[in-house]
């Protein structure tokens, strides 16, 4: 069977941002030469999801849709799958699979307390006890998503040492970085490291590192040091090679991920309300 696997990036203002994933992209065709691997965008680029749709069926018989993105919230809920609806109708002949996104992950767990480490270096890995950390997300309105944060924080929390382990959010929900920060300093931390829990440089990413030299003027007394993003990490590799491995390994010409058979979803498509911003 003609395959082709799709890889669905969020897409950024930040030109850079997108050059990143295709640079991923390039990275992970490298690793399977043998796979054709083509890439889209939901928003803000060139090539978005219908011609990434179109391009991909183009003389494949199976098309493995792919997202690149960290959290399952409102782009992976609702509109990839609308637009793959759509891209079903265009191209009958073609079989389309859903695969599932990163998620908040053990392999995730494992490069985020990795970057952790890298980060404290830069201040000579001070005392854990006096060192708070804070897992910044994007933020959403899909509470689940805004959990697997959460998660995360929960989950490095229990393997590290650090007394205090916080999440904040760039935008959408609460809290922001500045009562994260806030909170942390109150509580007597004398350093604050702040993990981005993004894939790749963006607009975002651009204002998180203006928010970091400003809480710097604003707490001279305070150490801090920020993170890196993740989307070059090995670990985010492996577990796109899983998620495609269990496409390949299914017979289902329709697969589902646990939003497919959403109750909300149906009754938002019945009353004509789509994704919107």
């Amino acid at each position: 069977m003609k395959e082709t696997v799709l890889l669905v990036g969020h897409g950024s203002r930040d030109v850079q941002g997108n050059i990143d994933i295709e640079k991923f992209a390039d990275i992970w065709r490298a690793q399977h030469p043998d796979w054709r691997i083509e890439v889209c965008f939901i928003e803000f680029a060139d090539v978005l999801l219908d011609e990434g749709f179109d391009i991909a069926a183009k003389n494949s018989e199976r098309v493995l849709v792919i997202p690149l993105i960290l959290n399952a919230a409102g782009h992976v809920k609702m509109e990839i799958p609308e637009h793959l609806a759509k891209a079903r109708l265009r191209h009958p002949q073609v079989s389309f699979a859903y695969g599932k996104h990163i998620g908040a992950k053990g392999k995730i767990l494992t490069a985020l307390r990795r970057d952790l480490m890298k980060t404290l270096a830069t201040i000579f890995m001070p005392d854990p006890k006096t060192t708070g950390v804070i897992i910044l997300g994007r933020g959403s309105s899909d509470k689940i998503a805004n959990g697997e944060v959460a998660k995360l924080a929960r989950w490095l929390w229990e393997e590290t040492d650090h007394e205090l382990i916080d999440i904040a959010f760039t935008g959408i929900t609460f809290p922001r970085l500045e009562t994260a920060v806030q909170r942390q300093v109150k509580l007597g931390m004398t350093q604050v490291v702040i993990l981005p829990y993004y894939l790749f440089t963006g607009t975002l990413i651009t204002r998180i590192e203006q928010q970091y030299i400003a809480l710097q003027k604003q707490y001279p007394q305070v150490r801090f040091a920020l993170g890196n993003t993740l989307g070059f990490e090995p670990e985010i590799y492996q577990l796109l090679d899983e998620n495609v491995a269990a496409l390949l390994g299914s017979d289902s010409a329709h697969n589902m991920m646990e939003c497919d058979g959403c109750h909300y979803r149906q009754i938002a498509q019945d009353h004509g309300h789509g994704h919107q911003h």
